[in-house]
């Protein structure tokens, strides 16, 4: 059953007036910037459920905002593993603490650890700046409709071009959170849906929650997702596509493999793609060409024997371009 937001809560956020219904929030851009904020600013528990293709996962997150400090515990209820000496399963779960990340896998008894990476996630997954999507897509008002028993507002976010998705956004019409995002291709094909099933407000500061439900008896490895300071900046890409800019680029290992991979991620604000480049192993056939696997496209190519891939859920043309404009910068006297 529905929890009803508490005043206090919606006062100290300057939020208790907002309607997206009354005439000063009929702007779209109004309605996804008090999505973006209230995604970081509420405190809310909710199960949503994640639908791409035959792939389903249902997601439990709790999201508290202390004192300016966001925590967020998402535990994935599918796949639950279970331990022969107890009764009970244990769920995956990811806690982030600002950009943060820890990541329980119980399955291999690991514990990882990494940064934020290029993309936020559901339902923060709207840039508080909205600057880069108003360069990129055309807002629209659509109709009223119910999420989670909850009344929502429609907004749709229509691509300027040929080089991004379109988007169908539910924003509740109480507290102004997104409840439910749609990807859609051009002929409007739903590609990837996010719902909330369940949500409701808290207004507790309690963080007992902030801790996860793993077995204490393991021991359990900690791991660095990502090499610091090890970046190759010598790979360039030279003309990305309009409205992408690239917002991180690291290095990690893979098992298997002695030599780090590249990974470039680059956004228009709602929309990511990847670039990986590594070496290619004697003995290892490199992929070459494009690929499409349930929503992904993928772009492969060779450069100065490494292979690079493009990899994103965005249009062929997306990867493609990215992919043909990558270039190795090799080293001279003057820029060693």
């Amino acid at each position: 059953m529905f929890k009803i937001a508490f005043a206090t809560l919606l006062t100290s956020l300057g939020l208790a007036s907002f309607s997206i219904t009354s005439s000063a929030a009929e702007d779209a851009w109004l309605v996804l910037q008090k999505a973006a904020f209230a995604a970081r600013e509420l405190n809310y528990q909710g199960i949503f459920v994640y639908q791409n293709g035959n792939q389903v996962r249902s997601v439990q997150i709790t999201h508290m905002n202390n004192a300016g400090q966001e925590l967020t515990r998402n535990m994935v209820l599918d796949n639950r593993v279970y331990n022969k000496k107890s009764p009970v399963t244990q769920p995956r779960e990811v806690f982030s603490q600002g950009s943060d990340i820890v990541i329980f896998h119980p399955k291999n008894d690991k514990v990882i650890i990494e940064k934020r990476r290029g993309q936020n996630l559901f339902p923060a997954i709207l840039p508080v700046n909205l600057k880069s999507l108003r360069e990129s897509y055309t807002a629209r008002i659509g109709a009223l409709d119910y999420v989670a028993g909850r009344q929502a507002q429609i907004i749709e976010l229509i691509p300027k071009d040929a080089y991004r998705y379109s988007y169908k956004i539910w924003a509740d019409v109480q507290f102004g959170l997104l409840v439910k995002m749609t990807l859609l291709k051009e002929d409007n094909e739903a590609l990837e849906q996010i719902t909330f099933q369940e949500l409701s407000m808290l207004n507790s500061q309690d963080l007992n929650w902030f801790q996860p439900s793993i077995d204490l008896t393991k021991k359990y490895e900690m791991e660095e997702a990502v090499l610091p300071n090890r970046v190759n900046s010598n790979w360039i890409v030279a003309e990305l596509p309009p409205g992408y800019v690239k917002v991180d680029h690291i290095e990690f290992m893979v098992n298997g493999k002695t030599s780090p991979v590249n990974q470039m991620i680059f956004s228009d604000g709602i929309a990511s793609v990847s670039l990986f480049i590594e070496p290619i192993t004697k003995g290892t056939r490199p992929k070459i060409g494009h690929h499409l696997i349930g929503t992904t496209h993928i772009c492969a190519n060779v450069i100065e024997s490494y292979q690079v891939m493009v990899v994103g859920e965005v249009p062929l043309a997306t990867v493609q371009q990215i992919a043909n404009a990558v270039s190795f910068r090799k080293q001279t006297a003057l820029n060693r």
